[in-house]
């Protein structure tokens, strides 16, 4: 009686190891670049930073805040505009840190400000109740959250001050 008993105990166990094993996947930590590649609506974003090389700089110890153009943002910059930019990689990169801010700043803790970006411009940051806005980009997706940072989704290109 007792070897049954301990089976059915023994199979029991299993089952609910077995069980919980399928429900305690854990997610890996990702990075803002991770982030980027891993996320759709950011896939013109994504290969911009790639083409830029800035994948390594945005997989780095930060931290960064990344206000991160919509594939439907880029959709609305003028094809002359991204053509001069995909041929100028400086041009590129200079429009790309204007997105930047080497600091994380989530959506709760934005003041209205001017802030300055990793391209060395500032830009004004702004939140009315629960709605953030960068210079005239509105935040539509807040505090994707990544290990190095975090990332707020935005409906508008940001174009720096010529220089």
């Amino acid at each position: 009686m007792t070897l049954i008993h301990f089976s059915r105990r023994a199979a029991l166990v299993s089952a609910v190891l077995v069980a919980l094993s399928g429900c305690a996947t854990v997610s890996t930590p990702v990075t803002v670049a991770d982030t980027l590649a891993k996320t759709p609506s950011l896939s013109t974003l994504n290969g911009l930073v790639t083409s830029a090389g800035l994948t390594a700089t945005l997989q780095s110890a930060g931290p960064f805040t990344l206000f991160a153009p919509s594939n439907d943002a880029f959709k609305a910059v003028p094809a002359k505009t991204m053509e001069a930019l995909a041929k100028n990689p400086a041009m590129l990169k200079d429009v790309l840190t204007y997105h930047v801010i080497a600091a994380k700043v989530m959506a709760k803790d934005v003041k209205n400000s001017n802030v300055k970006t990793v391209n060395g411009a500032n830009v004004a940051v702004s939140k009315a109740g629960e709605f953030v806005t960068i210079e005239n980009a509105m935040v539509t997706t807040a505090d994707v959250a990544a290990t190095n940072g975090v990332v707020h989704i935005i409906d508008n290109v940001l174009i720096p001050p010529a220089k």
